[in-house]
């Protein structure tokens, strides 16, 4: 089965410029190809996988990726999606992302058969009247109107910076496809207008050219939502904003009916394997096995097989275990966006040290709670009044777990902890 035939089959097709030619231009022989993102933000989120999760198929395939960072049009702006205007960023601030997520994409991609470019290189050089007459007259204003992107924003207005944006985007692929023979660039549904810029420029510029454009369906839930949000808000790479252990949970987490076309989309197992855990789920769903595969597949991929077992090991644990068995570095994963509290790391006596801290209102409270046995500290339940807790005997001292109920934890950080 060739790369477009799996795409399909996977569900990771929206639109094509021209199918039959992209068919024959894939049958002839690796080509390079390129997805862009701008700087926005110094991490990219799952949400931003979509269209690099087909980049990274056809590099599999023996093609050639270039991943375009736009450090030039990251200054501009991309009206698409969005109802209002961005605000501006400072080049610094787009500089770091720059380097964010550079090295984001060489955690995704590797070193070889790979290329990452900054569109700065070449529209900084470019001057206002080059600008205007060398691409300028290639573009009308009332088809650029006529752009979803555009038009979905007349009413509130859009600047003419933001307006801007598609002609640059189209200039990127001629550059690529002059510079580097790139002949195909990918992008989410809401960059299909864009694309067609960028192939319909080339074609004025090169009339004999062989350059496509190619379209990621918009993911959405089985409940209609917007894929890629959890209740704590976005789901991102960077293993600082997004542990992984949440990342892990989050992919677990996903429902029956959804779990089918995340295998298909975001994993690179084989067609078998995925029917094979299809019908697994069919006839036992409550197994979740098609989600904990998911789960593996997607965070090793992401953040590399250690950081994913660790992950399932945490996982584990919480559910099963004993807390005991995790490192100091494995709460901070597994608690890391619970409430937290800072305590002494003396001794001290369980009712005072859950009142000082804040835990429990009162001493009157907090004995109630620890009689009925309410009260665990790092995973033991506590339910005499006078025991005396040692902040500094578990987690190298720097942790202390405390959960009152069934699901009300606290993460308290030891002070003077390593």
């Amino acid at each position: 089965m060739d790369i477009l035939e799996d795409l399909k089959w996977r569900g990771a097709i929206n639109q094509q410029t021209d199918a039959d030619g992209l068919k024959t231009l894939l049958d002839e022989g690796p080509i390079s190809l390129y997805c862009g993102t701008d700087p926005t933000g110094d991490s990219l989120h799952v949400g931003h996988l979509i269209p690099f999760i087909v980049l990274k198929r056809f590099q599999m395939a023996g093609h050639h990726p270039y991943i375009l960072i736009g450090g030039g049009t990251g200054a501009i702006g991309d009206p698409s999606g969005r109802s209002t205007e961005r605000v501006l960023q400072t080049r610094e601030t787009v500089h770091r992302n720059e380097e964010a997520l550079t090295n984001q994409m060489i955690r995704l991609f590797g070193t070889e058969n790979f290329d990452i470019v900054d569109n700065r290189d070449w529209l900084d050089r470019m001057s206002l009247l080059d600008f205007l007459r060398d691409y300028g007259k290639d573009f009308s204003v009332n088809a650029m109107l006529s752009k979803e992107s555009v038009s979905s924003r007349m009413a509130n207005g859009i600047s003419f910076t933001e307006f801007s944006y598609q002609i640059l985007q189209s200039i990127d692929f001629l550059h690529l496809y002059e510079k580097n023979n790139v002949q195909l660039q990918i992008g989410g549904a809401d960059q299909w207008g864009n694309l067609t810029d960028g192939v319909d420029l080339i074609h004025r510029k090169h009339n004999d050219a062989k350059v496509y454009g190619l379209t990621i369906p918009l993911m959405l839930k089985a409940d209609g939502t917007k894929f890629g949000k959890s209740a704590g808000g976005a789901v991102w790479l960077d293993p600082r904003k997004t542990s992984p252990y949440e990342f892990y949970q989050f992919w677990i987490n996903q429902d029956d009916r959804d779990v089918v076309k995340y295998l298909k989309y975001f994993t690179f197992l084989s067609h078998e394997e995925i029917d094979e855990l299809a019908a697994r789920n069919r006839e036992h769903p409550e197994q979740r096995e098609a989600q904990r595969r998911l789960a593996q597949e997607v965070t090793a991929f992401v953040h590399g097989e250690q950081a994913m077992k660790e992950a399932e090991k945490i996982s584990q644990v919480l559910f099963n275990g004993s807390l005991a068995d995790l490192t100091a570095d494995e709460v901070e994963q597994a608690f890391g966006k619970v409430p937290s509290v800072t305590i002494a790391a003396d001794k001290a006596n369980i009712v005072e040290m859950l009142v000082s801290s804040g835990i429990e209102k009162s001493k009157r409270q907090a004995r109630e709670d620890i009689s009925n046995g309410a009260i665990t500290i790092n995973g033991e339940k506590i339910t005499d009044v006078n025991a005396e807790i040692d902040p500094s005997a578990s987690f190298n001292g720097r942790y202390m777990v405390v959960r009152r109920g069934k699901r009300k934890y606290t993460l308290a950080h030891v002070e003077d902890g390593e």
